[in-house]
């Protein structure tokens, strides 16, 4: 299933979203591997099946192989650290934020491509994930390297509607 076709999946009433998935990918002002890295992060993120089959292939087809598997890295990675450091933060007692965390995140010091472009990702499914504390990290990172905030925000615009995309398809799937 391509982008079209994910757009003509959705139903009626989810018009807005329809629009909104052909603007946040298609008239990104991302560069293609920002782009097309954060959909697949997302998509990943999202948890839907049907939105991962339809998204994956052309994310495939315009990013390199490091870019593909960086974008995966990134999903993989936030989905362990968004539930560690939003339980910690959630948690009444400071002292679990002063113990070490001794979980393994190698890929975040060596993503395999622009630390920006990884930064942008984990900060787009930290976004779909709910963890502040992981999104004021990537943001405060990516804002130090120079990236402004409507570049940022294009990321979790982006985040937010495939996010609510897969939320739609996958009710209609269990409603048909």
């Amino acid at each position: 299933m391509a982008l079209d076709d994910l757009k003509s999946a959705l139903p009626d009433y989810a018009k807005d979203l329809k629009l909104n998935l052909g603007s946040v990918i298609g008239n990104s002002q991302l560069p293609e591997q920002q782009v097309w890295g954060t959909v697949l992060a997302c998509a990943i993120a999202s948890r839907s099946g049907i939105v991962l089959r339809a998204l994956e292939p052309e994310a495939k087809e315009k990013l390199s192989g490091e870019a593909y598997t960086a974008a995966k890295s990134a999903a993989a990675v936030m989905a362990m650290n968004n539930v560690f450091y939003r339980t910690r933060h959630l948690l009444s007692d400071p002292e679990y934020g002063t113990l070490r965390a001794g979980l393994r995140m190698n890929v975040i010091g060596n993503p395999g491509v622009e630390k920006t472009d990884f930064e942008l990702w984990s900060l787009a499914v930290s976004a779909i994930n709910g963890c502040g504390q992981c999104l004021d990290s990537h943001e405060q990172v990516l804002r130090k390297a120079g990236v402004d905030r409507e570049t940022i925000q294009e990321a979790f615009k982006i985040a937010s509607v495939v996010q609510a995309v897969a939320t739609t398809l996958d009710a209609e799937s269990q409603l048909a």
